[in-house]
């Protein structure tokens, strides 16, 4: 366990403890249920110097990221946000089949993807090697490495500097945040676009998800804390957009510092200011603001666990949808086990046939929802609830009803 910030350096402050959890991503195969399953503390803190806030355990990337769960082409409807974001970059970037986009923590391909079929070169970097062999397989060629200042010196040395960095929900799990940006900056043209995508740490309290707390979540970030660490890397905040996707994010656009910022076309510059002004409003980065979060996870799970026993004590069958990793914290952290919940379905092919890791749930495919009707369904990857609603419209229309849990728990 860390005290240090990992932005600045300064003493954290601990405000919410989500007990011993084992790694999110995790999912256990038959082998594996007879042996033991390693877990780590979860704690988050906030930096009251920075306003950074973290979890204080670093558990080695290597155990995280080698080997992933998360097929980002599972989900339409963020294969279609991708698509969007890279048409749009296209076009404000002039990109040609001259130019160079790079993902970092590219997944499999499901936003490069977009760029290639409209003959724009691309490279992906991802140190999952299960996941970068399916993109490059997929004709997306892509590095299975993990990014940092030295890779970023080598492509950039060998001519491989990018127009157009995208960063989509990584620089949340990076264990050194200030060589990760360095290495952004590093790797982008003089007049190049770096896009950053993350979840919102806002979002986080107000719409109470907690269960997006996890170890492979390192930090959790405001626009007040990305800002202070791009400008050490000598890169500013051009324009930023507040985003739905997964409950709620944050899109920076950042440039370096010596770049006009007036010529950047579709870039929405003058947001920026108006939200900084409001998160000090808000006090985002004072450990009081995260103390009332706290007090609000434990009545959560508090009304979660009584609403599912008092389903259980009616005799009805509760299951569960979407083998995420914010559903291996909130059964964790409820203690919501197999007692509880029969099956865990999923779509990803990947996940079917494993275990949710702690609570050994099985994941099964998305068809036995239909096959065994549970009267209830609790809804893990409530992110994705509109999109997954409309999927399983049998499985409702016969009567079946999912539970939203988050932010209070809610019978549809």
């Amino acid at each position: 366990m860390t005290t240090a910030c990992g932005g600045c350096g300064s003493t954290l402050e601990p405000v919410l403890s989500l007990g011993d959890q084992p790694l999110a991503n995790a999912l256990l195969t038959t082998e594996m249920l007879d042996e033991p399953e390693p877990s780590f503390p979860l704690t988050l803190a906030v930096c009251p110097t920075c306003g950074l806030v973290q979890i204080m355990e670093a558990v080695p990337p290597e155990l995280l990221f080698r080997e992933y769960a998360y097929f980002s082409s599972v989900s339409d409807a963020f294969v279609e946000h991708a698509r969007a974001i890279a048409m749009r970059m296209t076009a404000a970037c002039r990109l040609t089949d001259l130019s160079l986009v790079i993902e970092v923590a590219s997944n499999d391909g499901y936003l490069l993807q977009h760029y290639a079929a409209r003959g724009i070169p691309v490279l992906g970097i991802d140190p999952a090697r299960n996941i970068a062999a399916v993109a490059t397989a997929r004709g997306i060629p892509t590095l299975a490495e993990f990014f940092d200042p030295v890779l970023a010196d080598e492509l950039s040395g060998s001519g491989r500097a990018a127009d157009v960095v995208h960063a989509n929900n990584v620089i949340a799990h990076v264990p050194d945040l200030d060589g990760f940006v360095a290495g952004i900056a590093r790797v982008l043209k003089p007049t190049g676009v770096a896009v950053i995508e993350t979840p919102y740490v806002r979002d986080l309290v107000e719409r109470l998800e907690f269960d997006t707390i996890y170890h492979e979540h390192r930090y959790y970030h405001s626009l007040t804390a990305l800002s202070r660490m791009l400008e050490r890397q000598g890169l500013v905040v051009a324009g930023v957009e507040r985003l739905a996707v997964h409950g709620g994010s944050l899109r920076i656009f950042a440039v370096h510092r010596e770049r006009p910022v007036s010529d950047i076309a579709d870039v929405p510059a003058a947001s920026g200011p108006a939200m900084l002004a409001d998160e000090a409003a808000l006090g985002l980065g004072s450990p009081g603001y995260y103390l009332d979060f706290a007090a609000r996870v434990t009545a959560l799970g508090s009304e979660l666990q009584r609403l599912l026993a008092g389903l259980k004590s009616e005799g009805r069958s509760v299951a569960a949808y979407g083998a995420a990793a914010k559903g291996t914290v909130l059964l964790n952290a409820f203690r919501i086990g197999p007692e509880t919940i029969d099956f865990v379905a999923d779509r990803s092919p990947y996940k079917q046939g494993r275990y949710m890791p702690g609570v050994r749930i099985p994941i099964v495919p998305t068809e036995r929802l239909i096959e065994a009707m549970p009267d209830a369904c609790l809804l893990l990857a409530w992110n994705f609830a509109a999109e997954i609603l409309a999927q399983q419209h049998e499985y409702r229309e016969r009567g079946g009803r999912f539970i939203i849990p988050i932010p209070t728990p809610e019978l549809v």
